[in-house]
């Protein structure tokens, strides 16, 4: 891609990657550069630090731009404790990510306001997203989960217990890794695919630095740490998200670089070392005020040690996002056979290699594309054997074998079986698209009254039957749509029905039955539209495929409407 005159976004622009990201860019003199951080503070410097190296760029070049982008707009400058520590926003910071994604949630959030002001053209992510949603550590959670649990369970309940007990199981839900990280992902395709982005690169993370789990290098826990594993496996699972974004037709081209190394470094300098921003106050415990080693040992006892009204001052080198280190520090972690390291301006040149279609070797998701198998010859030729056995069965056993609801989603169960009525009353593609609405619905209407095998077959795979009144179901006890999502009983209006209706409930309405005369309308003028005498491998939805549109067959136009209508088509084999 030429990144001339293209409006880019380096999301985690501050950080020590995201920095080096923004002055490689600037070879290829993009329009401008939006440069994000978590704080104001941190986005403001980022610019100033830009502008002083790259004067020539102009005032407005670097915009500078901050928050959070895992949660929506009214919390993106919130400090985490304070979203769940007031109940009223834990309820909203769940309903964000539990919640099915609707334009609602997708409008709120800060990441969609942010593309949609800028509209970038290309978007490198730089934000180290497994830290941020692993380092929430579910373990501790959970720990204090429990606690209020056996609490409860123990004493008599008071009101002031059961709050406690709720706040930590609701803080507990907020902590949890994969719905955050999906809903991530879900929020990062469909933003940038309305602001019209071309390409998106992920600088990732291993985890543990490219080493394995003998890992030395924990803070306190267990080796290997289970906080640490689950940054591993968070990040892992981005990689899973994004290799399937990659594959999505309308998504943005998508790439990740992926460090297995420490990366350094920002600065080296003596002066005051800081931890979190803040600096390490020194304080001192004489011999004459040592503790007594006990029964117990309190793991913080306040009055013990005395402020020596001092801060920490050594020479460090500041490796950004992951704090300064000593030189006894950087040297064991940079030692061969140790993490070692790489530049930032090696990642960078890296991104910005990929961003302009070279191959550097290092994009995890074009790795994975070549390392996995894909659909096979020998399974491909097999195919049709299969499919030949299963219908010599059909005739063999006098039965039709349309839909069990297994393979999900209901959605198919219930298009298979409108298809496989429409065959029954109608037999060909020709024959429905001649016939109105009306009459569609009569005929199936009367054959699902008259022929009960079929009727039971459906609905006891939990597919509901809508008769044409759009009042009336026929349904077994259980049913697949809508899903049970905690409550035995949901409002009913004309919006539900709809919906439930497309997702899993055979619809006789006449409203359904236009849609798909209009589908096979659709699939004959495509047929039409080749040449008598093609016989290229331009297509295999030809006249054969089609089977000379004698008949109806459910899976094949079930496929289609997939792959056409629904625009799922798969993109790589």
């Amino acid at each position: 891609m030429d990144i001339q005159g293209k409006t880019v976004l380096v999301l985690g622009g501050w950080g020590l990657v995201g920095s080096a990201v923004c002055r490689k860019f600037m070879e290829e003199k993009p329009k401008c550069i939006i440069v994000t951080s978590l704080t104001k503070h941190e986005s403001l410097e980022a610019v100033k630090t830009l502008e002083k190296e790259f004067p020539q760029a102009g005032r407005d070049f670097f915009i500078p731009w901050w928050g959070n982008i895992f949660v929506r707009n009214a919390f993106k400058d919130m400090p985490r404790e304070k979203i769940l520590g007031n109940p009223r926003n834990r309820q909203m910071f769940l309903d964000d990510f539990i919640d099915d994604l609707s334009d609602e949630v997708l409008k709120r959030s800060s990441l969609y306001i942010l593309m949609q002001k800028y509209r970038p053209h290309v978007v490198v992510d730089c934000i180290n997203s497994a830290t941020a949603i692993a380092y929430q550590d579910i373990f501790q959670v959970s720990l204090q989960t429990r606690n209020a649990l056996r609490q409860a369970r123990s004493r008599k309940k008071d009101k002031a217990q059961l709050d406690d007990l709720v706040e930590s199981t609701e803080r507990l839900l907020c902590t949890l890794y994969v719905p955050q990280l999906i809903r991530h992902v879900q929020l990062m395709y469909k933003s940038m695919n309305l602001a019209g982005t071309k390409i998106y690169v992920k600088i990732g993370t291993s985890g543990t630095g490219g080493m394995g789990l003998n890992i030395p290098y924990t803070h306190s826990e267990e080796r290997p740490s289970r906080v640490l594993l689950s940054k591993s496996a968070v990040a892992g699972a981005q990689t899973l998200l994004l290799f399937l974004m990659g594959r999505t037709p309308d998504a943005p081209i998508t790439k990740e670089i992926k460090p297995a190394a420490a990366i350094a470094w920002k600065r080296i300098e003596f002066g005051e070392v800081r931890k979190r921003g803040k600096p390490i106050d020194l304080v001192d415990c004489p011999p004459d005020r040592a503790i007594k080693l006990t029964r117990k040992l309190q793991l913080t006892l306040k009055g013990t040690a005395k402020q020596t009204g001092e801060t920490l001052q050594s020479v460090f080198i500041d490796t950004g996002e992951n704090g300064s280190f000593s030189r006894g520090e950087f040297e064991t972690i940079s030692t061969p056979g140790q993490m070692e390291f790489v530049t930032p301006e090696e990642i960078a040149e890296s991104t910005v290699f990929e961003i302009r279609a070279g191959n550097t070797g290092h994009d995890i998701i074009n790795a994975l594309d070549n390392a996995t198998l894909a659909p096979t010859y020998r399974a491909g030729f097999m195919c049709t054997s299969a499919l030949t056995t299963m219908a010599k069965l059909e005739e063999r056993y006098n039965v039709d074998s349309v839909a069990f609801e297994m393979l999900g989603p209901p959605r198919l169960s219930k298009l298979l079986y409108e298809a496989y009525l429409l065959k029954l009353c109608f037999t060909n593609m020709r024959t429905v698209v001649r016939t109105n609405e009306q009459e569609l619905t009569k005929a199936l209407h009367q054959c699902v009254q008259e022929n009960s095998h079929i009727r039971s077959q459906i609905i006891s795979i939990g597919i509901p039957i809508l008769l044409p009144d759009g009042k009336s179901l026929l349904r077994a006890d259980t049913i697949k749509i809508p899903p049970f999502r905690g409550s035995n009983e949901l409002p009913l209006n004309a919006k539900s029905i709809n919906t439930w209706a497309h997702d899993g409930w055979v619809d006789l309405r006449p409203k359904n039955m236009k849609l798909w005369r209009e589908r096979m309308k659709a699939v004959i003028e495509m047929v039409e539209s080749l040449p008598d005498d093609e016989t290229s491998s331009f297509t295999m939805h030809n006249r054969d495929y089609w089977k000379q549109l004698r008949e109806i067959d459910p899976g094949k136009i079930c496929s289609w409407i997939f792959s056409y209508e629904e625009m799922g088509k798969r993109m790589k084999a």
